[in-house]
């Protein structure tokens, strides 16, 4: 059976979260950060079902903070990043679904434990009914942006990193993602943030496809930026680049930047981090002046979607944004 890994702008059944259960992470800042988690659930919720899952025993805060059109399943988890830790999803040429359990481990054995998570993606797809294709190979789903087309984006920062795959070259890696996500084509960006230590540069936080033969790119306006010159590498990559289909990409740069401080730490809030829901976009904002620009330059590139911003200055001090706190699900039955 062949299987790719559709868009993420593919026809959603329900969107996967999980509620922040590791109190060394988070700290004093835990109750704040359940809260904006709940609120990007609400907003998801506007566009399509949104399933939370929850430590056993923490189900009813979840509940009380989601709100009735959230629902809240109880399973065993050690984090809140279900676009990492969570199952990869692949249609077949006749729409029938299956899911990717790539390995997890914690972005190179950061956080202790891991097992919980790690296990997690073969529970969802047992629950969920979906046949499951295991990968030995250790990936998070914020490492990697698809046009639903043959084409992936990675960072040489994330994916050669020597604490997720030592024994495995560049094309050993390419081979596997080509194998499991139907993709023909890879593009390899060099870098992801500067000072996304979290995940050694996502590409999530730099540069996601937003139609086929179109991606959206970090561009920081700001020459004092940490990533200036930097992301003009990437994007250097990307006008030499061609897609699965012959085509040179088109590029849309979000010049915006958002720094905060939380707790006492500086913090980006990456509006590239985005949610693609059935109808709209569900950006992070930071509450500052500069979200209207991004906003308005995401809304440009989805045109005909409702694009809603949602406070995620707290997620971001954990090292995320609301794309890395997802997981799409496609409706059975869309052609991949």
């Amino acid at each position: 059976m062949s299987f790719r890994m559709p868009a993420e702008w593919t026809e959603h059944e329900r969107c996967l979260m999980a509620w922040p259960t590791r109190p060394d992470l988070w700290g004093e800042v835990l109750d704040e950060v359940r809260c904006e988690y709940a609120a990007v659930a609400r907003a998801i919720a506007e566009f399509e079902p949104v399933t939370m899952v929850a430590c056993p025993g923490q189900g009813d805060q979840a509940r009380a903070l989601c709100g009735d059109s959230v629902e809240v399943v109880e399973l065993p988890i050690d984090d809140s990043w279900f676009r990492d830790s969570g199952p990869i999803f692949v249609l077949g040429r006749d729409g029938e679904r299956a899911g990717v359990d790539f390995r997890f481990n914690a972005w190179g054995g950061k956080h202790h434990p891991w097992d919980a998570d790690d296990k997690i993606s073969a529970l969802l797809l047992e629950r969920f009914d979906v046949p499951r294709i295991g990968s030995s190979m250790i990936l998070e789903g914020g490492a990697i942006t698809v046009d639903g087309e043959g084409t992936l984006i990675t960072t040489e920062q994330c994916l050669l990193h020597p604490n997720r795959n030592p024994g495995m070259t560049r094309q050993q890696i390419e081979d596997e993602l080509k194998s499991r996500l139907g993709v023909t084509t890879v593009i390899w960006l060099p870098y992801g943030g500067l000072e996304d230590t979290e995940t050694d540069g996502h590409v999530d936080g730099v540069c996601a496809f937003v139609a086929p033969g179109k991606v959206l790119v970090q561009l920081p306006s700001n020459p004092d930026h940490p990533d200036f010159a930097r992301m003009r590498a990437n994007r250097a990559v990307l006008e030499a680049s061609v897609d699965a289909r012959g085509r040179t990409l088109e590029i849309i740069d979000l010049p915006q930047s958002a720094f905060v401080e939380v707790d006492g730490e500086r913090t980006e809030v990456g509006y590239l981090n985005f949610y693609v829901a059935n109808g709209g976009v569900v950006v992070p904002v930071a509450d500052i002046p500069q979200d209207d620009g991004a906003l308005a330059v995401i809304a440009s590139a989805f045109p005909g979607r409702k694009v809603v911003g949602v406070r995620s200055r707290v997620v971001a001090y954990g090292g995320g944004g609301v794309h890395c706190i997802t997981q799409q699900v496609p409706a059975a039955g869309t052609l991949a």
